[in-house]
C-alpha cells in the first residue's frame, strides 16, 4: 500500500504549481472571515483546461474570445471558425511549465480545422499536459516504482453561420487525468479521472465598420466551456468527494482598425468567471475555556459540517453552475471578485509581422494572478510562428522566465505557392 505522503516533494510541488498557476488554490481555513481580504479561492479538477495553450493569445494577456479567427479558436470560442476564409489550417504549440524549478513539465497543444462547402467548419484538438517523472515510495520511504503523471483532452468542434454577421459553435471534449497510476492510496484504489464536457459559443462580427476615415472590424463573443460531469479519482463511492471540472464563462470583445494598407491594430478584452460552487464559510468549534476557535469544523447531529455563510458546495452540475452567481459567502461583493479581467493589443505590419502586449488581473482573494505579457509573430508563406513571454507583477508564476511558441501551417498558402510554381515552369 502506498502512503499519500509517498508522492514526495516533487508531486507536492507539481500540484501546487498547477493550482497556483490557474487560480484554483486549496480552500483556506476561513477562521477570519471578517477580514476584508480573506483568501477564498475556488477549487476544480483538471485546471490544465484553463491554461492558455497558444502563444498568440498568451502574448495578449490571455485574450481570445472575440479576436480575429485563427487555428487556435477551439479553445477560446469555436464559433469564430465559421468566419474563416481559409480552407484548412493546422497548429502546434508548446508551453514549458515551471521551467525554473523542473525541466520535464510541459503542455503540448495540437489543433486544426477544415472548412466545408456551405456546411460550416469542423475542427479538432489534442491537449497533453505532462507532469514529469515521479518516484513512488511506501510509508517507510522505500521506492516501489516510477510513474509519469499526465492529463490530456481531445476536442471535436463545429461552427456555422446563422447570418452574415452571426455564428454559433460547439465542441465536445473528452478529458483524462491520470495522476496516481492506479496506485492504492490510503487504503483506497485510485484510477484516472475521466470526464466528458461540451462548449457552447456564439460570435457577432461586423466588417467594414467606419471609424472616422478608417475601416474597422467589431466583434463580440461568448463561450461557456467544459460543461460536464464531476470527476472522481478513487473507488470510495462518496459522491461528495467528486470534483467539478472548470466550467467557465468567457465574454469578450475586439476592435480591429486598418490604419492603412500596411498597418492594422486590434484592441481586445475578455472577462471570465468559473461556474462552479464557491467554498462556504464553516462554523468552527470554540474552546469553552479560552473562547478561541479550535481549528476544527463544527458539525450537526448528522455529522455534517455547519455552514455559517454561503451554500453547500456538494451540488449537481446544473445546480452548481446556476448557483455560482449567488453562492459566495461574502455576497455580491465577493461574486464580483470572482471575475477575471484581461486586455490585449495586437499590431500587424503588412500581415507579415506582429507585436503584442496584454495584462491579466485576478482579485487577491481569488488567486492573485496579475501579470503583463508580451509577444510577437511572423508569417512567411505557408508558416507562421508566434512567441509569448509572461511578466508577473504580484506572486510567482509557473510561466515566468519562459518562452512559449506556436507554429501554424496555412494550407491555402501552400496550394497557392504550388500554383505559382506551376505557372513559372
Amino acid at each position: 500500500m502506498m502512503d499519500i505522503r509517498a508522492y514526495g516533494k516533487k508531486i507536492v510541488l507539481l500540484a501546487t504549481a498547477i493550482v497556483v498557476g490557474n487560480g484554483v488554490y486549496s480552500q483556506s481555513t476561513n477562521t477570519q472571515r471578517a477580514e476584508e481580504l480573506q483568501l477564498n479561492t475556488i477549487t476544480t479538477a483538471v485546471p490544465f483546461l484553463l491554461i492558455t495553450p497558444d502563444s498568440r493569445a498568451g502574448g495578449m494577456g490571455d485574450v481570445g474570445c472575440a479576436s480575429l479567427n485563427d487555428v487556435n479558436s477551439i479553445h477560446w470560442n469555436a464559433s469564430k471558425m465559421a468566419f474563416t476564409e481559409k480552407k484548412m489550417g493546422f497548429g502546434v504549440s508548446y508551453t514549458p511549465w515551471l521551467r525554473a524549478l523542473v525541466p520535464d513539465i510541459n503542455l503540448a497543444y495540437i489543433t486544426g480545422f477544415y472548412k466545408m462547402k456551405k456546411k460550416g467548419t469542423i475542427g479538432g484538438s489534442l491537449r497533453y499536459f505532462s507532469l514529469g517523472d515521479i518516484t513512488f515510495t511506501d510509508a517507510n520511504g522505500q521506492v516501489i516504482g516510477q510513474f509519469r503523471p499526465n492529463e490530456f483532452a481531445i476536442d471535436v468542434s463545429y461552427a456555422t453561420k446563422l447570418a452574415d454577421n452571426f455564428s454559433v459553435g460547439g465542441a465536445v471534449r473528452y478529458v483524462n487525468s491520470n495522476l496516481t497510476g492506479n496506485a492504492l492510496v490510503e487504503s483506497s484504489q485510485t484510477h484516472a479521472g475521466r470526464a466528458v464536457g461540451v462548449d457552447l459559443s456564439a460570435l457577432y462580427k461586423k466588417d467594414k465598420v467606419k471609424l472616422g476615415d478608417k475601416k474597422a472590424i467589431v466583434a463580440v463573443g461568448i463561450n461557456i466551456s467544459n460543461i460536464g460531469n464531476k470527476m472522481s479519482y478513487s473507488d470510495r463511492g462518496d459522491k461528495n468527494s467528486d470534483d467539478f471540472i472548470p466550467i467557465n464563462l468567457r465574454l469578450g470583445g475586439s476592435l480591429n482598425v486598418n490604419i492603412d494598407d500596411y498597418n492594422s491594430i486590434s484592441v481586445l478584452a475578455d472577462i471570465n468567471k468559473l461556474l462552479v460552487p464557491t467554498p462556504p464559510t464553516y462554523k468552527y468549534k470554540v474552546d469553552p475555556i479560552t473562547g478561541a476557535t479550535t481549528g476544527e469544523i463544527d458539525t450537526d447531529a448528522d455529522g455534517n459540517p455547519i455552514i455559517e455563510a454561503g451554500k453547500d458546495p456538494n451540488r449537481g452540475v446544473a445546480e452548481g453552475m446556476f448557483g455560482s452567481f449567488s453562492d459566495a459567502p461574502g455576497g455580491g461583493k465577493e461574486e464580483l471578485r470572482e471575475i477575471n479581467y484581461s486586455a490585449g493589443l495586437e499590431y500587424w505590419y503588412n500581415h507579415l509581422f506582429a507585436i503584442r502586449a496584454g495584462y491579466f488581473y485576478e482579485h487577491p482573494t481569488k488567486g492573485n494572478r496579475q501579470f503583463f505579457t508580451i509577444g510577437a509573430g511572423v508569417k512567411y508563406n505557408v508558416f507562421g510562428l508566434d512567441f509569448a513571454y509572461l511578466i508577473p507583477t504580484q506572486q510567482r508564476n509557473p510561466l515566468e522566465n519562459t518562452l512559449r511558441f506556436t507554429l501554424t501551417f496555412d494550407f491555402d498558402a501552400f496550394k497557392d505557392q504550388n500554383k505559382e510554381e506551376a505557372k513559372t515552369e
